[in-house]
């Protein structure tokens, strides 16, 4: 089902026409979480009766979510044969990943630092919440890359990951969990209390993912021409465990050591600087070029993550 989704996601995605006329999972999903957040995310509350509350909501989006994704996947296996169930469901569950609009974005900000340093800000302010308008050239690219590796892990191996472990539901109950952090699991005072349940579970659903991403990273590294493996190692040992997030310093070290370039380091939110610690030990001085340079190393992990797929297939099936 995974590697159907994969091979789905990846030639198709989600076409507008059909995000215009019935929305996306994802927005369903966004829905339920702002309707949770306006009705139980009150200010009148104690933060400790915010913080009950995002439990209870975490609670209730992964029940509704899980158990429509359980009964939706119980009704095809039960009225298919079992080859055209296992397609039905893959391309449900192809929904999931965002390989391709991720492509798309990181390659817009590229394109738009070819034509001007303008141009790349505004493109990248699509895909990181940082305030574009202190980015220069260098601080652009970076972000680019940083969003790539990131979400390369949640965006893409995670919810592959989820869904082959658990089929439709798995994928569906990640994908729950990572939008409501994405939507409420940020430290503002909003959400600093009612998001962190939210926050903590998305911490713990992505750990395994982000080092398997790191893994595809590496193995791309070897056959990608000026990628480095070695150097993907190194970085990871020394600098992924210093990222402010658990996971995401292990995407982001692998990407920087594999294209000897530096990742994270400072950077401004909401006009305030937050320190952070470097991934990797080369250039910082980045360009289009590095985007396009990361955006290769990119499709060939995605291209080992569809082969590891194809042989847990291929195990399975002998089994």
């Amino acid at each position: 089902m995974a590697l159907v989704a994969l091979l789905v996601e990846a030639a198709v995605g989600w076409p507008a026409p059909l995000y215009a006329a019935i929305g996306h999972p994802v927005t369903w999903i966004g829905r339920l979480i702002d309707a949770l957040d306006r009705r139980w995310n009150l200010e009148t509350k104690s933060p400790a009766q915010r913080r009950r509350a995002g439990i209870l909501a975490l609670v209730v989006l992964l029940g509704v979510t899980g158990g429509l994704a359980i009964l939706l996947q119980s009704l095809v296996t039960a009225t298919l044969p079992a080859a055209a169930a296992l397609l039905v469901l893959g391309l449900l569950a192809a929904t999931l990943p965002a390989q391709k609009s991720l492509d798309a974005h990181v390659r817009a900000v590229a394109d738009g630092l070819d034509r001007s340093l303008d141009e790349g800000r505004r493109a990248v302010s699509m895909i990181v919440g940082r305030d574009p308008s202190v980015l220069d050239e260098a601080a652009v690219a970076r972000a680019a890359i940083e969003s790539l590796a990131e979400n390369f892990s949640d965006g893409i191996v995670a919810p592959l990951l989820w869904t082959a472990v658990a089929g439709l539901p798995g994928g569906v109950l990640y994908k729950a969990a990572n939008t409501a952090d994405s939507m409420i699991g940020h430290r503002t005072p909003r959400h600093e209390d009612f998001g962190r349940a939210a926050a903590r579970f998305d911490d713990l659903v992505n750990l395994p993912a982000s080092r398997l991403c790191a893994l595809w990273l590496i193995l791309a590294a070897l056959v990608t021409p000026g990628a480095d493996a070695g150097a993907a190692i190194r970085a990871i040992r020394r600098d992924a465990k210093a990222h402010r997030s658990p996971n995401a310093g292990w995407p982001e070290a692998a990407m920087a050591g594999a294209l000897g370039i530096a990742l994270a380091g400072p950077r401004v939110y909401h006009g305030e600087i937050y320190a952070g610690a470097w991934m990797g030990d080369g250039r910082r001085d980045l360009t289009a070029a590095d985007i396009r340079r990361a955006l290769r190393l990119h499709r060939t992990a995605l291209i080992v993550e569809a082969a590891a797929l194809a042989l847990a297939v291929g195990i399975a099936a002998i089994l």
